[in-house]
């Protein structure tokens, strides 16, 4: 199955460096980088097919469920876009860091969405990150790009 990755450059420093995750429950309410207030939040999915129907980029806030995140920092995360693909969102220069707790929550999320090709060398670093296998990582032969 093809992966949809994006790259969402969010608009917003907090949380300083460190060597893993921070701690925290990602409850309701809490906020990670700058407050974003989620009022006026498209589905990830709509931002996609606009960018799918020829917009560059998409600027504003995005609803989507968060799969997987960065075990080695919470530095980067996986939504859900609904149909089976995925977005990647990197935090724009290391600004923040999410805790693995967000894992299975929705958030709404303030920033650029583009579409991009993402290398074997970036592709293999994710997967190192999510502690995936020697095996998993060296299946890694071809980047990934959008779909459509």
């Amino acid at each position: 199955m093809k992966k949809l990755f994006l790259t969402l450059m969010i608009a917003g420093f907090g949380f300083l460096a460190n060597a893993q995750p921070p701690d925290g429950d990602a409850k309701i309410g809490e906020w990670y980088g700058e407050k974003v207030d989620p009022k006026g939040a498209m589905p990830i999915s709509d931002a996609v097919t606009k960018l799918n129907e020829g917009k560059e980029e998409v600027d504003g806030k995005v609803k989507a469920k968060i799969i997987e995140v960065c075990e080695k920092k919470g530095c980067w995360v996986k939504l859900d876009l609904g149909n089976g693909e995925t977005a990647t969102v990197k935090m724009k220069d290391y600004g923040f860091f999410l805790p693995l707790a967000a894992k299975g929550k929705t958030v709404v999320i303030d920033g650029e969405l583009k579409m991009k090709t993402t290398s074997v060398a970036e592709l293999k670093h994710y997967a190192e990150d999510a502690k995936k296998s020697k095996e998993e990582i060296d299946a890694i032969k071809e980047p990934k790009k959008k779909s459509g």
